[in-house]
């Protein structure tokens, strides 16, 4: 199998896992470039990534660097052109979701796919490829709960870190638009159907700074899907305990649930709180295989010249019905969802 040459731009929390897997746990993958704003970022991917080349800027990487795919895991507002950039160039493409930060752009994002469809493009909602996710899907296909036709998704940021995402909610278009897209694709993907309507609301009861911001602190949501089935959202910022998700698949068989204590692993801490384990405290923790076995896809798909099951479009959508719950929230209304 021929090996794949990559380049990664972004080296920040997220951007410097997938570097590390693609650098040293991804057989056929070498990691040749690396593209970031941060010259200490860039110094690191050279000393210990050994890359062969690195620049602060996008597009040299891809016009001088010898590569032939590219994982984009920038700021979310570059996605779409940087998208576009290399598809035009001649790579393939892995984007880490959002696909973009609105319709127009993730237009531009499906137009350049569709002009290119002999390139693997690659959209990152990594929970389909968490093994405890993948096997609900399975039960689901083998039709081991009959016809699901509710999805309860919470997703919950831990409070050690509530004053980043303070300062985040200034610019990220709320909470939803922030923290709710990997849930929009499960309920999409569980239910199989398109999602409608919707309708939001929120509470702020620790930190007013997010209703200073525009934004709220925890979010709620009911959607409906074309196909009769519906979901309920629960997003928020100040779990105390630390990092957690949890999901129930409700069918008129049999309820699957993707929920447990998230321990960070199986260490008992004797101290003096008693015996205690501990948690885990953010999400690349909680999936890392999902985020090492996407990218093996990844590199999979170039190989072997298929293309992966998500596509370009669910990024559009779930991009939409973000911005449909966000609304909603704004207004008090329930909004119709226009795809």
């Amino acid at each position: 199998m021929k090996e794949v040459k990559v380049g990664v731009v972004g080296l920040g929390r997220l951007g410097s896992v997938y570097a590390e897997n693609l650098a040293f746990k991804i057989p056929g993958c070498k990691l040749v470039a690396a593209c970031s704003l941060d010259e200490k970022e860039l110094e690191w991917a050279k000393d210990y990534l050994n890359v062969d080349f690195a620049t602060t800027d996008y597009k040299k990487m891809i016009d001088e660097a010898d590569i032939e795919a590219v994982a984009i895991v920038s700021s979310s507002p570059e996605h779409c052109w940087m998208i576009e950039y290399t598809l035009d160039a001649g790579k393939h493409v892995f984007c880490d979701k959002p696909l973009g930060c609105s319709l127009e752009e993730c237009k531009r994002a499906e137009a350049a796919v569709e002009r290119h469809p002999d390139k693997v493009f690659f959209l990152g909602f990594m929970r389909r490829y968490d093994p405890s996710y993948a096997h609900a899907k399975a039960q689901i296909d083998a039709n081991k709960i009959g016809k699901p036709y509710l999805v309860k998704a919470t997703g919950l940021d831990p409070e050690a870190l509530v004053e980043s995402c303070i300062k985040f909610s200034k610019t990220s278009g709320g909470i939803f638009i922030d923290a709710a897209s990997h849930d929009i694709d499960l309920m999409r993907w569980f239910l199989g159907g398109e999602i409608t309507e919707v309708y939001a609301a929120g509470t702020t009861f620790k930190h007013p700074e997010f209703t200073e911001n525009g934004d709220t602190e925890t979010g709620m949501a009911m959607l409906k899907l074309d196909n009769g089935t519906v979901a309920f959202l629960h997003v928020g910022r100040t779990a105390p305990h630390g990092y957690h998700t949890e999901t129930e698949i409700v069918g008129t068989e049999g309820h699957i649930r993707v929920a447990d204590v998230p321990w960070k692993d199986r260490t008992m801490v004797y101290d003096q709180y008693g015996a205690r384990q501990e948690i885990i405290e953010n999400f690349p923790q909680r999936f890392a295989e999902a985020y090492l076995l996407e990218m093996v896809d990844f590199i999979d798909c170039i190989q072997k010249d298929r293309k992966p099951e998500l596509t370009v479009y669910d990024g559009t959508k779930a991009t939409i019905v973000t911005y449909a719950i966000t609304d909603s929230f704004h207004s008090g209304k329930a909004v119709k969802v226009e795809y």
